[in-house]
């Protein structure tokens, strides 16, 4: 063997920015901190600082041609990107090219750059024409932000105002050829639940006709140079990995809402840079939440196996037998006893007031909770003296020790990672059994316990839960891969231990 790291290798194809925040320079860093092999075709030089682009000088079509076969001939490339394309020439040029390499231009995601962000328009009219016809027929994934929608619908600027809207953009443009649409929102931030502003992006899926809502907080800043070069150059990089095209979007979305969120600041007078190097400073798990990186190094079912076991599929069609369902009901309020004294121990670690407040407030409402779940034992007929007569599980046993054990071993960020299992993972099951219209709700003995994890209180557990183990991580993990692995490895066998508790509920150990 020789020894060599085969990297993914991605092309962008796309204008040069002087002022080094979009463009190739920034395709080249996004790319680059992504640990993807980064080849370029320059397109265009322009003149332009944060406050303006004040000049556009074209290379010639036919050179540009050349720059894309001297690559693809040679070095190959895993996917591409496509960024400025200021003339119909070179537009024509570059998808000319790519079809002589139809095994390299499988993964072309087009980023239809027509204005920059301090408002400049970069595209004319015939190069927008040439772009529809010649270029989107070959794309894999197109990804306009809201006006670039307009202008390639020919609608009127404020036309698409809100997700619905947006939707339906999406599956017009699909029209063009691209297989997928990702329309961004970051020009038409809405109010959420809570009242606060969010960015919804909309992933459209033309060969199966569906839609897939991304949605994230609204940072106001004016340092937004280059996010549109920023995501798609992500995007293709991820794709470039071998990434599914629904997480390679929610990737490179996430990617740019972190870049955006730690924004360089003191460079220029206008629209600033945004922040391209983060993931180097989060090596281990390259600017993804924690709690996403972490799940994703599960061995390959085994998340499935316990939020799709065939206890809960018994729990969704209403035919789990019901001495297993009693049975389980005495178990688990042995293990809030056990998850009380968990959170009791996070408030006992805790290293501020705030902090042993927050875990102190969580050991009540599991108690608060363990009367409810007495009350709602008491109408499958089972009595308090029932529960605590019932001898421990083995493999309740199993489990409430071994996150205790982590607990009083290891630091918070351990105790809180064998506990995180069962957090997520009822928040999850009982989301995807309430929307699931395969799930019996007529006649279901069991719907009542669906809605209890599918509530809005239980919900927001799952979000303040996961929120806290993103700051453990950036205190705890850091930049250690060992301590990552480490985490990751707590998580993977508590969920294993989640999956024995349905086991122990259909086998009424």
């Amino acid at each position: 063997m020789s020894g060599k790291v085969a990297l993914p290798k991605a092309m962008t194809i796309a204008g040069s920015d002087s002022g080094g925040g979009a463009g190739i320079q920034a395709d080249i860093k996004t790319l680059t901190s992504l640990h993807v092999y980064a080849t370029s075709v320059v397109t265009s030089v322009t003149s332009q600082n944060t406050l303006c682009v004040d000049g556009i000088h074209d290379i010639p079509a036919e050179f540009v041609a050349k720059q894309i076969t001297a690559v693809l001939s040679d070095i190959g490339s895993d996917a591409i990107k496509i960024g400025m394309l200021s003339s119909a020439e070179i537009i024509k040029a570059v998808a000319g090219t790519l079809k002589q390499f139809p095994e390299q231009s499988r993964h072309v995601v087009v980023d239809p750059v027509m204005i920059s962000t301090s408002g400049s328009r970069l595209l004319a009219a015939d190069a927008i024409q040439a772009l529809v016809r010649e270029l989107l027929p070959i794309t894999y994934v197109l990804t306009p932000n809201v006006p670039e929608a307009e202008i390639l619908l020919d609608l009127t600027p404020g036309s698409i105002k809100s997700v619905k809207d947006m939707c339906e953009a999406a599956q017009r443009l699909a029209n063009f050829g691209p297989k997928y649409i990702l329309l961004k929102g970051g020009h038409l931030p809405l109010k959420a639940a809570n009242g606060k502003e969010q960015v919804i992006d909309v992933l459209y899926s033309a060969p199966n006709g569906t839609w897939l809502e991304i949605a994230n907080d609204y940072v106001d800043t004016k340092n937004t140079h280059g996010t549109g070069c920023t995501l798609s150059a992500a995007l293709a990089g991820e794709l470039a990995k071998g990434v599914s095209v629904d997480k390679a979007c929610e990737n490179a979305v996430t990617y740019v809402k972190i870049a955006i969120a730690q924004t360089l600041g003191g460079i220029g007078a206008g629209n600033g840079p945004i922040n391209h190097f983060h993931p180097l400073k989060w090596s281990p798990y390259e600017g993804k939440p924690l709690i996403v990186a972490i799940k994703e190094t599960l061995p390959k079912g085994l998340w499935s196996d316990f939020i799709d076991h065939p206890f809960v599929r018994g729990i969704a069609d209403g035919t789990l037998p019901v001495e297993s369902f009693t049975y389980y009901l005495k178990q688990d309020y042995l293990y809030l006893q056990h998850y009380a004294r968990a959170a009791s121990l996070a408030a006992y670690k805790s290293g501020t007031m705030e902090d042993i407040g927050a875990n102190a407030a969580i050991v009540v409402h599991i108690a608060k909770e363990s009367q409810l779940h007495l009350d709602y034992c008491s109408r499958w007929g089972i009595t308090k003296e029932d529960v605590l007569n019932t001898p421990e599980s083995v493999f309740n046993s199993a489990y409430t020790r071994y996150v205790l054990d982590k607990g009083a071993s290891g630091d918070m960020l351990d105790l809180k990672a064998a506990m995180a299992p069962c957090l997520l993972g009822y928040g999850e099951i009982g989301l995807k059994l309430f929307n699931d219209p395969d799930t019996k709700r007529e006649g279901n003995p069991y719907w009542d316990w669906i809605c209890q994890y599918a509530a809005d209180d239980y919900q927001q557990a799952v979000i303040t839960g996961i929120a806290e183990i993103e700051e453990l991580g950036k205190h705890y993990i850091s930049s250690s891969a060992s301590r990552f692995h480490e985490v990751c490895k707590t998580f993977e066998q508590a969920t294993r231990l989640e999956v024995m508790f349905w086991e122990m509920g259909q086998k009424l150990c």
